[in-house]
């Protein structure tokens, strides 16, 4: 079965599918449904619900690069999904037509277009009804997401969920959906190969990541808050003495030039660091160390070497560099490195 005709038989008054030329499965068989769209995104169980197995019809596009994916999916009839805990992933449902009720962790959400979607987190057990229902569904890496919390919060890394109901009359929910459908228009502008130069893809992973922390009520949202020095108003010499690790990071840690330059004491703007932020001066330095690693192996090429990145960024010693960042991350800056080079070479063939 086509993919035209696929979408043919879904639904009256849809629009027409989004990313066609990355067709993945179009098909009237339930099983062969359920076991290919289970094969891309994860198993699970698939059932029409009673008096419409008639009209059941499924479509699935993907489009996917370094650490995400753009998907169109697209059920004919009414439908019960039941995947469990996603585990490997995130994703956003973006609703374009019908309608979906979404129940995650103890949480019910009801989608409809340019109205709510909907966001699950791989932690959570999820289960699904949607009805004539078309969406475009992003996908986000868990590690990716999980890292990128770290580096936002200060923190180690650790399972994040979030509120899975995204207002899309909001702001960050109007942004997240405009930066979805951009992402999709410039995946088909591609013409079906998907080879985005990884320049684009990174700029991409950084534009959805932000938009993705940008949504209200993760667990992580305080702490993020916290260590952008956003909770309440810095003190000028712990403002200042912040921008300067940031600007400086490469560089020797002097706590004397430090605090000459922030207008304090040393004592006065350690123990600024310890009330605002919760960590010391030299705790935060090797965070933001730490943090821009992980950005740089994210988009490091196939030439890329790990002591040329941590010297440029002001690292001495490998072995003490190599476990703290294990400590943040969850795994070591070559098992990073080798992930991210074992996703492209995929991508490629």
């Amino acid at each position: 079965m086509t993919a035209g005709a696929a979408a043919d038989r879904s639904w009256k008054g849809s629009a027409s599918p989004r990313l066609a030329a990355y067709g993945r499965v179009a098909t009237q068989d339930v099983d062969e449904a359920a076991e290919q769209i289970g094969r891309i995104f994860c198993p699970h169980g698939l059932q029409p619900q009673a008096g419409t197995a008639r009209d059941f019809v499924a479509l699935h596009n993907c489009a996917a690069f370094d650490g995400f994916s753009i998907n169109y999916v697209a059920y004919g009839g009414a439908v019960t999904i039941d995947p469990g805990c996603l585990d490997r992933f995130f994703l956003v449902q973006l609703p374009l037509a019908g309608a979906a009720r979404v129940f995650t962790g103890a949480c019910e959400v009801v989608t409809r277009p340019d109205q709510a979607a909907s966001l699950l987190s791989p932690t959570l057990p999820t289960r699904m009804a949607w009805h004539d229902c078309a969406q475009l569904i992003l996908l986000l890496d868990r590690r990716l997401v999980e890292q990128r919390a770290a580096a936002l919060s200060g923190r180690t890394v650790q399972p994040v969920e979030f509120e899975p109901e995204i207002t899309l009359t909001t702001r960050a929910g109007s942004r997240l959906q405009q930066h979805m459908v951009t992402l999709a228009g410039e995946a088909e502008g591609l013409g079906g190969t998907g080879r985005m130069p990884a320049v684009v893809a990174g700029d991409w992973r950084e534009t959805l990541l932000e938009a993705l922390f940008e949504q209200p009520g993760h667990g992580l949202s305080e702490a993020i808050r916290r260590y952008a020095g956003e909770v309440d108003n810095l003190p000028r010499a712990v403002r200042t003495a912040r921008d300067l690790l940031h600007a400086q990071a490469s560089e020797p840690l002097d706590l004397a030039q430090l605090a000459a330059a922030s207008g304090v004491g040393i004592r006065a703007l350690q123990g600024g660091f310890r009330r605002h932020f919760g960590m010391s001066i030299s705790d935060m330095l090797l965070d933001i160390r730490l943090a821009r690693l992980n950005t740089q192996l994210m988009a490091a090429g196939p030439e890329a070497r790990i002591i040329d990145l941590a010297f440029e960024l002001g690292f001495a010693h490998l072995g003490r560099m190599a476990g703290a960042y294990r400590d943040k991350f969850g795994e070591t800056p070559s098992a990073t490195l080798q992930r991210v080079q074992r996703g492209r070479a995929q991508l490629t063939n």
